[in-house]
Order: structure tokens, then sequence, then C-alpha cells
């Protein structure tokens, strides 16, 4: 929260510009009533205008700790009537100094200053005072209550994105282990078919796993880091699966530096792998594509013999997960849609603004 002399930062400068055009006007409206009347000199209503201009910006200068507490801000009863209290006093010292400093000036030139009688003058003097402070502290009350309404929206912002990004951070790190539950047991079905297969495959689970863990601490990357992580996962799954699948690549260059969610493209061909190829004895051709349509990024993964049930392919644990990071990171502006293809197969779709500016990592 901004204290007192933070909120007069934010402030004085509106406040002197206001106040400076406000005595701009009172010379202007003074010279001119001064040769409306038969005036000559021009430069009396000019210092006449001055020297009240400074000894009021003295006077609210000795306000300012009263006109920013913070406190008092909270409630504008008691912030209104700690300005007003001091006026009677700032009335009467506004006009003793005003008028000693005419008339020294005028002393100094040689000149007599004339004015109405005193009491005369107090009262006209003292009642512009409470109605020109008057107006100022409503202007200086509003200013102020909107610099907290700006602090209030921008610290509910900052706590929003704050809260995504723990939301994101507790998602991306639910997905570590799920992840590296699938690796291992990969490897412990090649354990038992294939023992060199299965030292090639646990090279090649190095690479995935350091790609993996770099990425971990992100909750985006580009589509060209996320696709290094997929080819590396795409490479140790054709090895388990040898002769039974087939992945082909369709990724456009335009599209390889878009925002993406960490692990992603991996959660889909993940399930892909799981509810098609695994169930299958029989090749499984799966199609990888990403390119551009109607202002988004599509991101396509489609096997051409999965079937979707009523539930299970669209609510494990990764899928769900990644709904979920989609909705923080992008709210409506990215969706993801699993569709059966005819006669036969799956096509997991995944639609992100080509622009995306999730929570930066």
């Amino acid at each position: 929260m901004m204290d007192g002399l933070a909120y007069w930062d934010k402030i004085k400068k509106p406040v002197f510009t206001g106040w400076f055009l406000f005595w701009i006007l009172m010379v202007a409206v003074a010279v001119q009533d001064h040769l409306k009347d038969g005036g000559k000199h021009i430069w009396e209503p000019i210092f006449w205008e001055s020297s009240s201009a400074l000894v009021g910006t003295l006077l609210l200068l000795l306000q300012r700790r009263k006109l920013t507490d913070r406190h008092l801000l909270q409630t504008p009863r008691k912030w209104f009537w700690q300005q007003i209290k001091p006026l009677p006093l700032f009335s009467s010292l506004f006009v003793v100094l005003v008028y000693s400093l005419r008339h020294a000036v005028y002393a100094l030139l040689g000149l007599s200053y004339h004015h109405d009688g005193w009491i005369t003058v107090y009262i006209y003097e003292c009642s512009k005072i409470f109605m020109f402070f008057g107006m100022f502290y409503v202007v200086i009350f509003g200013l102020q209550a909107y610099a907290s309404l700006l602090e209030e929206k921008e610290n509910a912002e900052k706590s929003q994105a704050l809260l995504r990004e723990a939301q994101l951070h507790r998602l991306t790190q639910q997905m570590q282990p799920h992840f590296l539950f699938n690796v291992l047991n990969t490897i412990s079905s090649l354990m038992y078919t294939d023992v060199k297969l299965a030292d090639t495959a646990l090279s090649q689970i190095a690479t995935l796993l350091r790609a993996s863990m770099e990425l971990g601490q992100h909750s985006e990357t580009t589509l060209a880091d996320e696709l290094k992580l997929l080819q590396a996962y795409a490479k140790l799954m054709s090895l388990r699966f040898v002769d039974r699948v087939e992945i082909n690549w369709d990724i456009a260059d335009d599209v390889l530096s878009t925002k993406v969610p960490v692990m992603s493209l991996q959660t889909i061909l993940e399930n892909s792998f799981k509810h098609t190829v695994e169930k299958r004895s029989q090749l499984t051709h799966i199609k990888i594509s990403a390119y551009k349509e109607a202002g988004q990024v599509l991101l396509r993964i489609e096997d051409d013999a999965g079937h979707l049930q009523e539930s299970g392919q669209g609510s494990g644990v990764g899928i769900s997960n990644l709904r979920q990071r989609l909705q923080v990171l992008y709210q409506d502006k990215a969706s993801m849609e699993l569709i059966n293809l005819k006669p036969s197969g799956v096509m997991t779709e995944l639609r992100l603004p080509i622009d995306a500016g999730g929570i930066a990592p």
C-alpha cells in the first residue's frame, strides 16, 4: 500500500499544474478588471495576484501532510474536517502576510498601497480563502481517491496473477510424476521383451528427462522446444511399440515461435498411445500437425484407429490437467477438443492464440 508521500508523488504534478493555471486565470481576470476600471499600471494587478498566489502556495504546502494522510483518506468526513480546521488561522495569516508584502513592496518603490478598511479586507479575503481552498481540497481528495482506486485495481490484478501462477506451478508439477511413471512403465515392459532395446531406450530416456526437467520450470515454452520433447518421447514410444506405430509430422515453420503450455503435446500424444496403440497389435498411423488458421495456431494429433468412449479418453489425469492449464493461461482464447474420425480414429485439436500472452514463467 502507498503511504501519504507516495500518494503526494502521484498527484503533485496535476495538483501544481491546476494550482498554477488557477492563478494564471486569476491574474488575467485582475488585469482585465484593472484596465476596465481605468487603471494605468498593469504591473499592479499582476503583483497583487502573484503575492496572493505565493502566500496561498506556502499555506497549501504547510497543509501537505494532512492532505496526504492515508488514514484520514479512509474516512472522507475526518479528512475534510482536518483540512477545514486550520482555515480560520490560514485566513488570518494570509491577510497579514499578503498585505504586509504588498505594503513593503510599494514602500520600496516609494508608493502607497491603498485598499479598503481592514475589516472589509479581512472579511473579503477570508471568504476567498474558504471558497478557493475548499474547492481545491475537493479536487485533491478526488485525485487521491482516484489514485487509491487505481492502486486497489493494480493490487487485485497482481493478486490474480500470483494466484494463477501458483495454480499453474501446481498443475505443471503435477505432470512430472505422471510423466515419469509412464516413462518408467515403458522401460519396465521392454526389460521383459528385449533387453538390448531397453538399453537403447534408457539412453533415449536420459535425453527425454533432461528436456522435461528444463521445460518443467516454466508454464509455457515455444512450440519449437515443445516439439523437441515430443520427438524424444515419440522415439521412445516407437522403440516400445516397434512395427506397431508410424508417426508423420507436418509442422509449419511460421508457428515454431508460438508459446504453448509445457508438455501439452506430449500429454496428447501419450493419450493416443495409451488408448489406441497399446490396445492394438496392428499398425497405427499417427499424424502430428501444426499451422495457422483463422488467427490462431492449430495443433493436431490424430490416429487412424482409436475411438472415443463416453468416458475415459478425455478425462484422464493428463488431459484434465491440460484443460485446467489452458483455462488458467488463456481463459476463453484457447480450446481443446477430442473428435471421433470416420470411419475410425481420434483427433485431438488444440487451438491457441497466436499472441498467447500467458503468465510469465
